[in-house]
């Protein structure tokens, strides 16, 4: 099955977007392979409000927020996940405006590092990231005119959430869904069974706008979500074809898989097979002499 995805979007950049009653969107300049235009902060509320994704230690986009946020009190600042191009930015902000800052927990990988493996995403984990409120699956937080519910999505990070802004249907999702792209699952950081869990998680909410931490909304979330779902079967069942066929290394299966992908994405995409891998094996259907590794050496089971 071919996802389609959407790719047009205008960030305006340091200036808020409405994009439904009491949310605000603003975009941070760091476009990459990786963020698509940048990462997206939402502001909640009309008085009192809630700041979710605060973004990277950014300059400009912190005077955006503040000036955005023009004067009003800031109860809480909610943390999607710990990757740095959306948790660092809230100890200033929190700092400036004496908000809670809320999310699932501190920066962690989904598993322990295997011996003699290195986390090449060391560099993007906000490894000082401490929230002063632990939020729990189900947890919801109310302020002046908005209740914030916490819906636990690990997959793309170990710690990630999702938030329902309650009694409106709309989901923020942060990197778990996006309308331009597949999200990256890449271990250690991440694991594709939690990741598919936490999809099957959404599948069954009937939320009706995904607000995502880059790129525009999701506007019909149960299509889009069982898409991704068959696309991710259907990149399982690829990686099963390539092994019977003789392939047996990441790099081998990434050549074949992701040729028309663009090449700055190869080593995310040979971290998103061995995200599948680690799945496979753990479900018996792939094999590999050791632990699932980015060099090992796997067949079909």
């Amino acid at each position: 099955m071919a996802m389609h995805f959407d790719t047009k979007f205008e960030p305006h950049y340091g200036q808020p977007v409405e994009i439904a009653p009491g949310v605000s969107r603003l975009t941070v300049n760091n476009p990459s392979a990786f963020t698509f235009y940048g990462t997206n902060s939402y502001i909640v509320g009309r008085d009192t409000l809630a700041v979710i994704d605060p973004g990277p230690e950014d300059d400009a986009h912190y005077d955006a927020l503040i000036s955005a946020i023009s004067g009003r009190p800031v109860s809480h600042i909610f943390v999607s996940h710990t990757h740095r191009d959306h948790s660092p930015l809230a100890a200033r902000l929190a700092r400036q405006t004496g908000a809670t800052v809320a999310a699932e927990g501190p920066h962690r990988a989904a598993r322990p590092l295997r011996i003699g493996e290195i986390n090449p995403l060391d560099a993007s984990g906000d490894i000082d990231f401490r929230p002063d409120l632990v939020l729990r699956d189900g947890d919801i937080v109310e302020g002046d005119g908005w209740r914030i519910g916490t819906v636990l999505t690990p997959g793309h990070a170990a710690n990630h959430a999702a938030f329902s802004l309650e009694g409106t249907g709309i989901l923020f999702s942060a990197d778990h869904v996006m309308a331009w792209a597949t999200t990256i699952v890449a271990p250690p950081d991440g694991a594709m069974t939690d990741y598919m869990a936490s999809l099957d998680k959404l599948l069954a909410r009937d939320d009706h706008l995904l607000l995502p931490g880059h790129g525009g909304p999701v506007t019909k979330p149960q299509p889009f979500m069982r898409g991704l779902k068959a696309h991710r079967k259907m990149r399982e069942r690829a990686i099963l074809e390539r092994l019977k066929s003789g392939d047996r290394s990441i790099p081998d299966l990434v050549a074949a898989i992701y040729r028309d992908t663009d090449p700055r994405l190869h080593g995310a995409a040979g971290l998103s097979v061995l995200a599948h891998l680690e799945d496979l094996v753990a479900r018996g259907a792939a094999v590999t002499e050791n632990e699932p590794s980015i060099d090992a050496i796997f067949a079909p089971a």
